[in-house]
């Protein structure tokens, strides 16, 4: 972005339309790039002096300023001077004081007996005492990532985003609106989805619309115009407070817009901190639901709604939406209160910001509701997919017959839920009258009378394990426990078997 001072709009016919630079400001861009280059080691009162003579020149001072402002931030300057200025300036005022400066002369004895004290000449005095002021500083360093071209495309995204800073809202149309949609999410903006007859429209509240964090919003807010002109085909309309008086401003991919040093906004995993720090305690749990990110849209009426999670039930077709509502504004919390009450046939459930006060009027709508602040507690969210979990376990274990005889002499309860498509809970009813169950494998009499007679008292663990695997069992202490076995621990040396006494 630019500085507000810098911004060349025209208002013609009550628009607000960026004054684009085009290619017959090329020539223009390279000689203030080059001034730039040919002032390294010189300071900035003779840049500025240098660009001062481009602007008068130039048939828009602003221009000039603009590509000089993009330029500068790519710029390194130093102070250059043996000797703190600051030291500097302390002994010299001292050294006035004693001697009484009100002539040249006196003033060259004080800078004089500064240099004796500070073992200097007096020039060296005398060019250090204000080194450090800003037009005084020298530019040590200017590495200019852009060619001229590429210095317009800076500038014409920096003006346009510069222009959108005053939008109150702004609706965006794009080619590829799953790109548009994430970058918006994950920049924390706050944004609805319309269903039109041409497509979706993404509807972004501007920064002038918030009464807090203005500046921060607006610098996430421009940041998604680098999403939005990579955009094969795009166009975006927004409302503009002109200091009072509400303009229309107009883009497409026909403008010379796009991002020329920076990839779009795609690279940013969660939308805050708060959701991250929730994706990552959940899904280190291992628990018998997938956690999804961002899943598909879901209808509202009119409008369209993304919910930032999906819990998927890995052992039915089941589905849990999931929904932070975190720095929201109070209108934006009513239109989203409003999706969720046109929401048909989905299980949602809504992670509030206790400053919201949005509990009751979530639940209100059907949708469950979890307070939180700060983060969001992970056992919370897991007592709700519980409750779901139970519902879906009664259903599939009433899916099952009271007994089952699965063929395999050694089996686990893992294979044969998932031969049934259920969950390894929904077999506790079941009776398996051909196995006895130990631990989580079901092994036939036969199986543990032949494996009796394969064991004594004596053998190390690895050779007990060793016959157990022989028979397909892995299980080892709940087959050793069935078998009235017990390992001993033997020192450093290993475990033996044992019966007990």
């Amino acid at each position: 972005m630019l500085r507000k001072d810098l911004l060349r709009v025209s208002r013609a016919g009550g628009g607000y339309q960026p004054q684009f630079a085009g290619r017959e400001h090329r020539p223009l861009a390279a000689r203030v790039i080059g001034t730039f280059q040919g002032h390294l080691g010189e300071t900035r009162g003779d840049l500025e002096a240098a660009l001062a003579d481009l602007e008068a020149e130039a048939a828009d001072f602003k221009l000039v300023r603009g590509f000089a402002a993009l330029l500068e931030r790519e710029a390194s300057f130093e102070t250059d001077a043996p000797v703190d200025p600051e030291r500097v300036r302390t002994v010299v005022f001292e050294a006035a004081e004693t001697i009484g400066v009100v002539t040249e002369g006196e003033r060259r004895e004080a800078l004089e007996s500064a240099g004796d004290s500070l073992d200097m000449a007096s020039e060296v005095v005398d060019s250090s005492l204000f080194a450090d002021l800003e037009h005084r500083q020298v530019l040590s360093d200017i590495d200019v990532p852009w060619t001229p071209d590429e210095l317009l495309a800076q500038y014409n995204l920096s003006l346009a985003q510069t222009a959108l800073f005053d939008a109150t809202s702004v609706r965006i149309r794009s080619s590829n609106p799953k790109a548009l949609i994430s970058a918006t999410k994950r920049l924390r903006l706050l944004y609805e989805i319309e269903r039109t007859d041409e497509g979706r429209v993404v509807v972004v509240t501007g920064p002038t619309a918030l009464f807090q964090a203005t500046r921060r919003y607006g610098t996430r807010f421009a940041r998604l115009l680098r999403t939005v002109v990579g955009a094969p085909e795009w166009s975006l309309e927004a409302a503009i407070d002109d200091r009072g008086t509400e303009r229309v401003l107009r883009l497409s991919q026909a403008d010379p817009l796009r991002a020329p040093d920076a990839e779009p906004v795609t690279d940013v995993t969660y939308d805050s901190d708060v959701e991250a720090d929730f994706a990552a305690r959940f899904e280190a749990l291992d628990l018998d639901w997938g956690l999804q990110r961002e899943p598909e849209p879901l209808a509202t009426g009119t409008r369209v709604m993304i919910p930032d999670f999906a819990f998927d039930y890995r052992h039915a077709d089941f589905r849990v939406y999931f929904e932070i509502m975190g720095f929201w504004t109070p209108e934006y919390v009513e239109k989203k209160l409003d999706q969720l009450e046109h929401l048909e046939d989905v299980e949602m459930v809504v992670a509030v910001d206790e400053s919201l006060a949005a509990e009751a009027d979530i639940e209100a709508r059907d949708h469950r509701a979890i307070p939180y602040r700060d983060r969001v507690r992970v056992k919370d969210v897991v007592d709700v997919l519980r409750s779901y979990e139970r519902e879906l376990i009664d259903e599939s274990a009433a899916t099952l017959p009271d007994c089952l005889r699965p063929e395999a002499n050694v089996c686990t309860l893992e294979a044969i839920a998932a031969e049934h498509g259920v969950s390894e809970a929904a077999l506790e009813a079941v009776t398996f009258p051909e196995h006895e169950r130990l631990g989580r494998t079901l092994v036939r009499p036969a199986v543990l009378e032949a494996l009796e007679a394969d064991l004594e008292e004596g053998l190390t663990l690895e050779t007990v394990e060793s016959r157990l695997e022989v028979h397909g069992l892995e299980e080892t202490s709940a087959v050793l426990s069935k078998l009235g076995y017990r390992i001993e621990w033997e020192g450093l040396g290993g475990g033996v078997l044992r019966r007990p006494t």
